[in-house]
């Protein structure tokens, strides 16, 4: 299966809310690589490597969110698969 790399900007009600652990738990139950941070501007960036398949369903995870966040959007960036993560974590 081809592998892709994603960049995705979460914005709403996603600070305070667990949300980087929610995401850190799905990459990893789907053996994905990549990390998650929060930004200054209020949003959560993730950026994940792995397959393209995997990540599609990883994407419909982070557009929901875990049970107390509000995702109002999600921007995602597809770009060339680079194999530059050994795994998964939150970068502060």
């Amino acid at each position: 299966m081809p592998k892709a790399r994603v960049e995705i900007v979460v914005n709403g009600l996603v600070q305070g809310v667990g949300f980087r652990y929610f995401v850190l738990r799905e990459a990893q139950a789907l053996g994905l690589t990549g990390y998650v941070k929060n930004l200054y501007s209020g949003e959560v960036y993730t950026v994940a490597e792995g397959e393209k398949g995997i990540m599609a369903e990883f994407i419909k995870k982070i557009r929901t969110g875990p049970m107390y966040s509000d995702v109002r959007g999600a921007s995602v960036k597809w770009t060339e698969f680079q194999n530059e993560f050994k795994r998964f974590e939150i970068r502060y």
